[in-house]
């Protein structure tokens, strides 16, 4: 960036100018400018912000004493997020900001995940919060590059710790804004999930295979997050098509996993009406903490420990089954073309004979399920693993099908 970065920096200023003063005075320490944003409903902030809170409640349609009588608490954030919202984009979209830093509480943690969200990928977003990290923070409502920092010690009032945790934010954003690569989408973009590369391995062929076609590939870890990701970026339309080959965040989130990517996986894509060719990849697992206790009902049953943050533990068949019908009904909402691989012989790479989640009473149940549910059209068996050179062949002839008949848009080679 050949100029400064300008900051929109956002808080209540009613309870919390000392601390956006301080990150004010750290970021043009830094070389930056900043716009700062009261989104407070009460009176008697001590200086002057650049974006007042009688700006930010008419951008919802409302007077600040609208916002502050609208029942609660709750209702008056709401209204507060939705103008600041607003106005982020807007200014954002007209090149009067470079990035974004909030500050919060829960309160306003919750209104500045709106905002996070309003502004594009690639736009620098960074919070700081009282809860960061936290599961009261829906995977959901989480932007795919939003950096959090803990606001440790910053309850009420500035000390050593909050200083550090408020510079370190002020830092980082300047410095996102000054480095970032914000996307050029130059080439098709072509979205594909896997449980990392060694549970599933299909990713090693098809991303070089995909980009000889010319095609840009992102390949989405999902262990929660990274499902996430690549849902709020397919309901943004943003892929030319997918390959969701791993499905076992939506496993998760019918067997109450913490491990989960919200309650929308498989369906982004689908309201977008992007090409999706979908297979079962580690759908025969439930994913849990590694440290904490096994999960009430998964006692006994076969797992695989990751490592010291993940395990994962074999579902019973009568599970799977259920998680079949469940992944035909988001499917049959899709609006784009569909297709469904079903390797019947494994879909995990713990999964193969002589391996500790080798089950083939528990695949047949699922295919069993799976044959019964989804549009008969759309599914094709193959007599592979998932992991197989099959498996990958299949993916490829059904892509360049679609992309022979201008379903998919063709690729550009070098």
């Amino acid at each position: 960036m050949s100029r400064p970065p300008t900051i929109l920096l956002i808080g209540t200023a009613d309870t919390k100018s000392a601390e956006l003063l301080f990150m004010r005075a750290c970021i043009e320490a830094g070389g930056g400018r900043v716009v700062v944003m009261d989104v407070g409903v009460l009176d008697g902030a001590p200086f002057a912000p650049d974006i007042p809170n009688t700006e930010v409640a008419a951008a919802a349609g409302k007077t600040v004493a609208e916002v502050a009588q609208s029942g609660d608490e709750n209702s008056a954030m709401t209204l507060m997020a939705r103008g600041a919202a607003k106005l982020a984009a807007r200014w954002q979209a007209e090149g009067r900001i470079d990035g974004l830093l909030a500050l919060g509480g829960t309160m306003g943690t919750d209104l500045a995940l709106d905002v996070a969200q309003a502004l594009p990928l690639g736009v620098p977003k960074v919070l700081v919060s009282t809860i960061a990290y936290s599961h009261l923070l829906p995977p959901e409502r989480i932007p795919p590059d939003l950096i959090m920092v803990l606001w440790a010690g910053g309850l009420y009032g500035l000390n050593s710790l909050c200083r550090s945790a408020l510079s370190q934010a002020a830092g980082a954003v300047l410095g996102a804004c000054r480095q970032a690569c914000v996307p050029a989408f130059e080439k098709p973009l072509v979205g594909m999930t896997s449980l990392g590369s060694s549970a599933l391995t299909y990713m090693k062929t098809l991303k070089p295979a995909l980009e000889a076609r010319g095609y840009e590939v992102a390949v989405f870890h999902t262990t929660g997050m990274g499902g996430r990701a690549f849902e709020a970026l397919a309901a943004e339309g943003r892929f030319c098509a997918v390959m969701d080959f791993s499905l076992q965040e939506l496993a998760n989130q019918l067997g109450g996993s913490c491990v989960t990517a919200g309650p929308d996986r498989l369906l982004g894509a689908g309201r977008a009406g992007t090409p999706q060719i979908v297979a079962p990849g580690a759908i025969d697992m439930l994913d849990y903490p590694a440290w904490q206790p096994t999960p009430e009902g998964l006692e006994g049953r076969p797992a695989h420990i990751h490592n010291r943050l993940l395990a994962s533990a074999l579902s019973a068949p009568a599970f799977r089954r259920g998680v079949a019908t469940e992944i035909a009904r988001r499917l049959a909402r899709a609006e784009g073309a569909t297709c469904v691989l079903m390797p019947l012989h494994g879909i995990e790479g713990w999964d193969r004979p002589g391996e500790p989640l080798h089950d083939p009473e528990g695949l047949a149940a699922f295919t069993e399920a799976l044959r019964g549910s989804v549009e008969p059209a759309w599914l094709v068996e193959l007599d592979a693993h998932i992991n197989d050179a099959a498996f990958c062949d299949a993916a490829l002839r059904v892509f360049d099908a679609w992309v022979a008949d201008g379903t998919v848009p063709a690729g550009r080679p070098e």
